[in-house]
């Protein structure tokens, strides 16, 4: 292989437009820039989101940021918290009845925080941290399959 002999793959350089060569080829006289304006001028650019002076849309519109609907529906359980449950199966009902999550709440998640003194069952509509299946499990209670 030799310098001179190196060239492109066909079709990887697209050919510029041949612009200002008369009127047969669609871009003479105004070369596709249309009549008057800041567009048609040479140098004639606005930056993006420019509206002509007008307070742009970024602008206008207010600051806010992101939160998620999903988030007020799920909620997250401690170990510890377990232990002031009076119940010996522990599902859905049985939390939002002892105030332990709000009552809107469509998803529950044990976590390993804290300690738990007493056997519980854990019905399978909660879902539970590896860690918090061990301790649960440690402390002599089960997780429904």
């Amino acid at each position: 292989m030799y310098l001179n002999t190196i060239s492109s793959s066909e079709g990887s350089r697209k050919k510029s437009k041949r612009v200002g060569r008369g009127i047969g080829c669609t871009l003479g006289k105004t070369c596709g820039r249309g009549h008057k304006g800041q567009k048609a001028r040479s140098g004639g650019f606005h930056k993006v989101g420019f509206e002509g002076g007008q307070m742009p849309l970024q602008r206008r519109l207010p600051k806010i940021g992101f939160v998620s609907h999903l988030k007020m529906l799920s909620a997250e359980v401690r170990l510890g918290e377990l232990n002031s449950l009076s119940v010996d199966v522990v599902d859905l009902k049985s939390l939002i009845d002892a105030n332990i999550v709000p009552i809107f709440t469509k998803k529950v998640k044990i976590i390993k925080s804290g300690s738990l003194s007493k056997a519980v069952t854990i019905s399978k509509e909660i879902k539970v941290t590896v860690g918090a299946k061990a301790s649960v499990e440690a402390a002599g209670g089960k997780i429904e399959a």
